[in-house]
């Protein structure tokens, strides 16, 4: 993914959905496009019209903290939209996003180190996975296996989340709100593109779903982001039902850029019943420890 093309339609995007009232702008006639017009972004910012349109170019590389920071304000970034421009602000000036180097390893080449399937497992009232910014799931216990059976059920998926979202028609029973499910699975790709540009894994799955999915590639197109980290979800499950579960994703500060999530019912709530029947027909009975050898 180019950095400069990148830049350029996430401004042009962000600029488009600020309409003039909400920027305390007079609405003013004659608008050939949505949204704010150049100038007014850059009288906003504080910036010359000549130097936001080098920026809405694409030209992030070298620009001040202060400069990003304003143009954050004057576009009305959440925090997602903010940390995805520095991000690329970063990309462009040739530095990784986070703050140490990050092992790019693929799927195939990443194992769960024992303490952490023994930490997944150790999880029994609801299911818990620990997945990448490409939205592979990369570890789970064993009610998330059960909880995710449509995703691993086709072996073309790969455990893939956006994979199942956009190419498996499970997944319409699965997400109740297929739509929102996609718009956030999108947004979490396009949010590990700004942090991760140079993962060909990632543009690999782009290029797969653009090509295979058109709902896939109009979402890709709107350039939203997401920071993914607490709410509700509902779910359809082939064997218990429905489902609404809260959620909470964590960053692994022993392997950045992973992020273990940990779904969960109401205590007392229709939803707890059903992932407690999950999980019994889940489980196995432990073997048994060999009895110690005889003294006699």
């Amino acid at each position: 993914m180019d950095n400069r093309e990148e830049v350029r339609e996430f401004l042009t995007s962000r600029r488009a959905k600020i309409t003039p009232e909400q920027a305390g702008l007079p609405p003013g006639s004659r608008r050939r496009v949505p949204g704010l017009r150049r100038s007014e972004v850059a009288a906003l910012a504080d910036l010359s019209v000549e130097y936001y349109a080098k920026l809405e170019r694409g030209n992030l590389a070298g620009v001040s903290p202060s400069v990003l920071e304003a143009l954050a304000r004057a576009l009305r970034f959440d925090d997602a939209e903010r940390a995805h421009l520095l991000n690329l602000a970063q990309a462009a000036d040739g530095t990784d996003a986070l703050t140490r180097p990050r092992r790019r390893r693929t799927k195939d080449q990443w194992k769960p180190h024992p303490s952490l399937q023994w930490t997944l497992d150790a999880i029994t009232a609801g299911p818990a996975f620990v997945r990448n910014g490409r939205l592979d799931i990369l570890a789970v216990n064993q009610l998330g296996r059960a909880f995710f059976s449509d995703v691993y059920a086709t072996p073309g998926n790969q455990a893939n989340l956006a994979r199942f979202n956009f190419l498996d028609p499970a997944s319409r029973r699965f997400y109740p709100g297929w739509d929102q499910a996609a718009d956030v699975s999108v947004a979490i790709l396009r949010t590990e593109a700004g942090r991760n540009p140079h993962d060909k894994d990632l543009h690999d799955l782009v290029g797969e779903l653009s090509t295979r999915s058109d709902e896939f590639r109009t979402r890709w197109g709107a350039h939203n982001v997401r920071t993914h980290g607490t709410g509700t979800k509902r779910f359809h499950h082939q064997a218990v039902g429905d489902l609404t579960l809260a959620y909470e994703g964590l960053e692994m500060a022993a392997e950045p850029g992973l992020t273990l999530t940990i779904y969960t019912a109401e205590p007392g709530s229709p939803s707890e019943e059903g992932l407690r029947l999950l999980a019994s027909w889940t489980a196995t009975p432990r073997t048994p420890s060999p009895a110690p050898p005889s003294s006699s």
